[in-house]
């Protein structure tokens, strides 16, 4: 790894993202569209960018337990367990809170949340950026997820603020995560395997 390149791809990123601005990232599955999960403008410009339905929720990655209660009106109270647990990237479905960008939530109040652990980069910028960034597949909404970059829809690259340059070579297929809804009784109800 090229040290020096990686850290000018996360200063870049976060330097974007502090300007409300729309980046183009590798997250820790496929490749994605983000912005500050608390920037209400910016989420706006995502979802138009995308062609997003207003009322479809989008992801937010968070970097540790701290950051996920910050969005969580409801912490699971096994969090701990559930994350030391994880064979694969899992997004948890849960009550959202007031911290987040209203647009972000599912008509019913919840969010999708995410800690990445597994991926250097993404961890990096929201360690530096210090909230939420919001992960949603850059596609254009109802076409299929990039598993790697050249799969990105030019639309797309052409109209993020920011490309990120780091893992555009990377052609190891990603998928995206499994996502499971937490219920009221801690238990978990699988949405997509």
């Amino acid at each position: 790894m090229n040290s020096n390149f990686f850290r000018q791809e996360v200063d870049a990123a976060v330097d974007a993202l502090l300007l409300q601005q729309v980046i183009l990232y590798p997250t820790d599955t496929v490749w994605g569209l983000g912005c500050d999960a608390e920037v209400p403008p910016a989420v706006e410009r995502l979802y138009k960018l995308k062609s997003r339905p207003t009322d479809k929720a989008c992801i937010v990655l968070v970097a540790d337990e701290a950051m996920f209660a910050k969005y969580a009106a409801v912490v699971p109270p096994n969090l701990a367990g559930l994350l030391a647990g994880q064979e694969r990237p899992t997004t948890y479905i849960v009550p959202g809170s007031r911290h987040l960008a209203a647009k972000l939530l599912a008509p019913d109040g919840t969010i999708g949340l995410r800690v990445v652990s597994t991926d250097e980069f993404s961890h990096k910028v929201l360690r530096r950026l210090g909230h939420g960034l919001v992960s949603t597949s850059a596609n254009l909404s109802g076409e299929p997820a990039p598993a790697i970059y050249a799969d990105v829809a030019p639309a797309l690259v052409r109209g993020a603020d920011y490309v990120v340059s780091w893992r555009q070579q990377d052609v190891t297929p990603a998928i995206p995560s499994r996502v499971v809804r937490v219920r009221a009784d801690g238990g978990l109800e699988v949405v997509r395997a």
